[in-house]
Order: structure tokens, then C-alpha cells, then sequence
């Protein structure tokens, strides 16, 4: 009796298993039709550029997997050298490979700037071994996008969704040449939205789990229904292949740029005229806040939009345009998507309570001379500074000095620096604000400590402070 209840229990166990199995295998999306739908208007871009270069690691310092300011640095991913290796020398043509996509039955294809930057030829093959050369319409650096026409006709096209609607945890699918593979499909889900990279504010990138490697770059990201909501364009990795982090262009953004270089070749953005930090639990509570929000304002440019609508250091932006800022990341985008000349409201919290000023846009300089130096300044020291709020200076009693906005790798994350400290002193000079800051930075020696006297939520120390170059 014993025996048969066992074998009845075994048989009633096989079953809820495979029950299981088969309903779970049944709620999985089946994205066959989809890839067969949308391959045709996928293609792969390669390009030449003549060169004639040394060996990639010139200075011979050894760049191994390891090397901390390559590996916490967002990387473009395609054609790159693997780390700890020497490119030869190399006279020539050379290659890059990538992915892109045909937007219009004439056409026209989307990819990613960063596939043909600085490319003489670009050739785009499409699924059906066709093979075209095709001219470079515009570019955008800033978003990483480049626009191409091929000179063809009744082309297949992808169909473009509205990146706004998706949400995290929703399916998503790449189709692109990683490593080469041409039409290689990986699927994943929407890990996050409106992400915020150090070195692309122009975005609210799209974070998934698709897997991306080399040549994904500037291939179309899928919904379920077969639409493009995204362009990838980047990876977060230690090993220089993908780790589960990779990164999309909206497709709202990229069709914004289109239009735009469709027209004119390039795209124009509209400036404010602010650096810009965010608000943490410590900066909302000596301000007055009820909770962290906003883009603080560290410093106002001169001359500057922001300069000539009084708009001060030390103000929070908590409405822009009427769109909500909850990080301090958000602002650029939105007002980048803004033209010259358009006039606006900005919501502030200043003196504790809110007040609108009105902003008139204005076109964004080429190459502004104090962003130039702040370019130079975090690239040298790892790290964005901005000028002394008055709201923190009273708060931990403070005399002088520069905060802190954001740690980007290399020296500073090496020295142990953080978001919010305030630095009042380097190599024995007092440090009044951000000019004062940028010009003792400047002469600071390479590959000896100086001291750095920095103030952490109210508590002040010392640390031996060195750039390695």
C-alpha cells in the first residue's frame, strides 16, 4: 500500500512539474514573427578611414583589465582594442563595424555617431546583401546619433514606437552584428528609464539587460510590437564586454534629432547657463526642503541666459517649462530639447519659499571659455566642482571653498573624494571658489601628494591628494 502511495505521489509531483514547465514556457514572448518582420530593415555599417598610426599604447604604459580609469568609464562598443594589448602599426584603411537601421522607403538610416566619426567611406549592407556607400547627412555628437542616405528606393522600413510608454520590466529585443554576426537577435527586459550617464546629460538613456557587444552599436532596441523604441548605444563594463548593463537612445529623442538634420544638417539646442548638482537628504534639509528634489545651482556662467534672468547660485529649479525636476540630470535634457530664443518659466525654491522667474532661452556656444576649463578640470582630477552654496556654508559654518557635484573615476575616486565634500584648501592655497579652484588645480604637480583639506558633512580632514598621469 506504502509503495503505491509512493508511486502515485511521484506520478501527481512529474505532472505539477511539467505542468509548470509548460505554462511557464507558454508565458515567454515568441519573437519569431517579429524578427522576421523587422530584420529586412536592419543593416550593417562599416567604414574606412585612412590612417597611418603607432602603436595604440604609445607612452608603453600597460592598460589591463584592471586599469580603473578605463573600466569605470561607460564605453562605446564597437572595434575596440582589447585591453592589455598593442595595436600594430598600421598604414591604410581601417574599419569600424556597426549597426543601423532604414527609418524611410528613400533611404534614409539611423546609427550611432560614434560607428562612422571620423569615417572617409561608410558602407551599409542590408539583409539582402545589397551593398551601398552612403553619404553622411548630419550629426549630433551630443546624443550620440549620425543620420545617412543611401541612394535607393522602396526600401523595407522599421516602424517607430514611443519610447515614453515603456516601463521597466517590459520585454525588449536587439537585432544587430556583435563581434561581426550579422543579424545576431538578443532579448532582454527594460531595467530602468531615464537614466542620467556623466557624460551624456542630453539623454534620459533607456537601461536594459539585452545583451550588447561590439557592432550592437546604433542598432534598433524592439517593443513587443515590433517597434523601435531605442538606439543601443552603450555599455557599462569592467571586462570591456557586456556585464548586464547596457544602454539606449529614446526613440523620441532620436527621431527629435532626425527631423533636425534632416533640415539643417546639425541640431541646435537652447542654453540656460547653469552647473547644476543634485539635491541629497544633507543639502535638502539645511535648504529647508521637505525632501531631496530639484537641480541646485552651483554656479551661473557669465553672460548667460540664466545670468541676464537673475537667476543665482544657491537657487533649487524645481519646475522648468512646466516639466517637474526630480534630479538634477533631468534639467539638461529638457532644456536641450528647447529652442533659441523661446521664453519660459523656471519654478525656484530660494529663502526658503517658491517663486517663477522667466528665462529667455538662448543658442548654445560653440565653445564657451569657462566650460572649456571645467572640461579640462574634471578630465585632470576626476571630478566636477562647483561654487560654495550659502545655504551649506551656513549650515557646517563654513568660510570658503568649492563642493564637490560629482566624482567621474580616475583621481578622485582613487583619493577617496565623494559628492558634497567641500574642498577649502589644495597644496597649502586657501580655495575662495571655483576660478581660484581651477587655476591652483592646474599647477598641481603629477605623481606627488599634496594636501587637501576637505570638509565632509560638517567634519573637516586632510588627505594626501595625487594625480597619477
Amino acid at each position: 500500500m506504502n509503495r503505491l502511495l509512493k508511486q502515485v505521489s511521484m506520478v501527481v509531483v512529474s505532472t505539477f512539474i511539467m505542468t509548470s514547465m509548460l505554462t511557464h514556457a507558454a508565458s515567454l514572448p515568441d519573437f519569431t514573427e517579429l524578427v522576421d518582420d523587422a530584420s529586412p530593415a536592419v543593416v550593417n555599417i562599416s567604414t574606412e578611414q585612412a590612417v597611418t598610426t603607432k602603436t595604440a599604447n604609445e607612452g608603453g604604459q600597460q592598460l589591463g583589465p584592471n586599469s580603473e580609469e578605463l573600466n569605470e568609464f561607460f564605453k562605446h562598443f564597437f572595434g575596440q582594442q582589447p585591453f592589455g594589448q598593442q595595436a600594430p602599426q598600421q598604414q591604410g584603411p581601417r574599419s569600424s563595424l556597426g549597426s543601423g537601421f532604414i527609418i524611410s522607403h528613400d533611404g534614409y538610416v539611423l546609427t550611432n555617431n560614434h560607428v562612422i566619426d571620423e569615417a572617409d567611406v561608410i558602407h551599409v549592407r542590408l539583409n539582402d546583401r545589397r551593398e551601398y556607400v552612403a553619404k553622411l547627412v548630419g550629426t549630433d555628437p551630443r546624443t550620440d546619433l549620425a543620420l545617412l542616405k543611401i541612394d535607393a528606393d522602396n526600401l523595407p522600413i522599421v516602424k517607430m514606437g514611443d519610447s515614453d510608454k515603456l516601463k521597466p520590466g517590459q520585454w525588449v529585443l536587439a537585432i544587430g552584428s556583435p563581434f561581426g554576426f550579422d543579424y545576431t537577435v538578443t532579448a532582454g527586459i527594460v531595467s530602468a528609464t531615464g537614466r542620467n550617464l556623466p557624460s551624456d546629460s542630453y539623454v534620459p538613456f533607456i537601461q536594459t539587460d539585452v545583451a550588447i557587444n561590439p557592432g550592437n552599436s546604433g542598432g534598433p532596441l524592439f517593443n513587443l510590437d515590433g517597434e523601435v523604441v531605442g538606439i543601443n548605444s552603450q555599455i557599462y563594463t569592467r571586462s570591456g564586454g557586456f556585464m548586464g548593463v547596457s544602454f539606449a537612445i529614446p526613440s523620441k529623442v532620436a527621431m527629435s534629432v532626425v527631423d533636425q538634420l534632416k533640415q539643417d544638417g546639425k541640431v541646435s539646442r537652447a542654453w540656460l547657463g547653469v552647473l547644476i548638482q543634485d539635491v541629497n537628504n544633507e543639502l535638502a534639509e539645511s535648504f529647508g526642503l521637505d525632501r531631496p528634489s530639484g537641480a541646485l545651482i552651483s554656479r551661473v556662467l557669465p553672460d548667460s541666459p540664466a545670468e541676464k534672468s537673475g537667476l543665482k547660485s544657491g537657487d533649487i529649479i524645481m519646475k522648468f517649462n512646466g516639466e517637474k525636476i526630480e534630479h538634477s540630470g533631468e534639467l539638461p535634457y529638457v532644456v536641450g530639447q528647447m529652442k533659441a530664443g523661446e521664453k519660459v518659466d523656471a519654478k525656484v525654491y530660494r529663502d526658503g519659499k517658491e517663486q517663477t522667474i522667466s528665462v529667455t532661452l538662448e543658442a548654445r556656444p560653440n565653445d564657451p571659455k569657462v566650460l572649456a576649463q571645467s572640461q579640462q578640470d574634471q578630465n585632470r582630477l576626476g571630478m566636477i566642482v562647483g561654487e560654495l552654496p550659502a545655504e551649506m556654508a551656513k549650515q557646517f559654518d563654513i568660510e570658503n571653498g568649492v563642493v564637490i557635484e560629482q566624482v567621474i573615476g580616475g583621481t578622485a575616486a582613487r583619493n577617496g573624494l565623494q559628492q558634497g565634500d567641500v574642498i577649502t584648501m589644495l597644496n597649502g592655497q586657501r580655495i575662495e571658489g571655483v576660478t581660484d579652484f581651477s587655476r591652483i588645480a592646474k599647477d598641481i604637480p603629477s605623481g606627488r601628494s599634496v594636501p587637501m583639506r576637505v570638509i565632509r558633512q560638517g567634519y573637516p580632514m586632510f588627505i594626501p591628494f595625487k594625480i597619477m598621469e
